[in-house]
């Protein structure tokens, strides 16, 4: 098994997005999947010795389901055309999320549109040191990895309870505190992918680590 046959699965569903081809394809469905899972394994493994803080993610609870929510997204396909997983899942922080699909391969961390309470209390640690935050954002290596932060939405306003003029309103505007990292089908298929998935993930863990404590603290 490898990235190449999981692409090319995903690819082949894409085409044929129904039930009635999956159900006729559910044992490759689940080698390509019990694959990926052994895989996310290792690298959970590996991932735990580069950071002591680290928390251990079971493969089975760390890959997405592929079925689509149709509950609240009626008009999407049934399937998925990716396959989603997140590492160092603790409840409450930010996660490293992996993201492997025909049409774009991520890596990822950070707050996606957080709760009100959550947001609060990344505002307030910007307030109070916002200058590590942008030490960290600005760092060449970083930048290199993740160019900017996710800038889905922004206030137009000021935040409520701060200055139009305080230093850091750039960074209090946001409705988002993540970064992501393109990479291609071309680099998952290298024999070095998890390492490089390992060097991004070191390059991202003070954002994390800023992130988290600013939630937890």
């Amino acid at each position: 098994m490898s990235f190449k046959k999981l692409f090319s699965f995903l690819l082949d569903l894409n085409k044929n997005n129904n039930k009635e081809w999956m159900d006729a394809h559910r044992k490759e469905y689940h080698a390509v999947r019990d694959w990926y899972k052994d895989w996310l394994a290792e690298l959970d493994a590996k991932l735990a010795n580069v950071d002591p803080n680290y928390t251990h993610t079971p493969s089975k609870k760390a890959i997405n389901r592929i079925n689509n929510n149709l509950m609240f997204h009626p008009n999407r396909p049934i399937y998925k055309d990716h396959l989603g997983a997140g590492l160092d899942m603790v409840k409450g922080t930010c996660d490293f999320y992996i993201h492997l699909g025909i049409n774009e391969c991520l890596l990822c961390s950070g707050f996606y549109k957080p709760d009100s309470k959550t947001l609060r209390s990344i505002r307030e640690a910007i307030d109070y040191n916002g200058e590590e935050l942008k030490k960290i954002l600005n760092k060449r290596a970083f930048k290199k990895h993740f160019p900017t932060l996710f800038q889905d939405e922004t206030l137009k306003t000021v935040p409520k309870g701060f200055s139009k003029d305080h230093p850091h309103i750039d960074l209090l505007r946001n409705k988002s505190f993540a970064v992501e990292h393109k990479i291609t089908q071309e680099q998952v298929m290298q024999n070095n992918f998890m390492d490089y998935v390992i060097e991004v993930y070191k390059e991202v863990l003070p954002f994390r680590q800023y992130l988290n404590e600013a939630v937890t603290v």
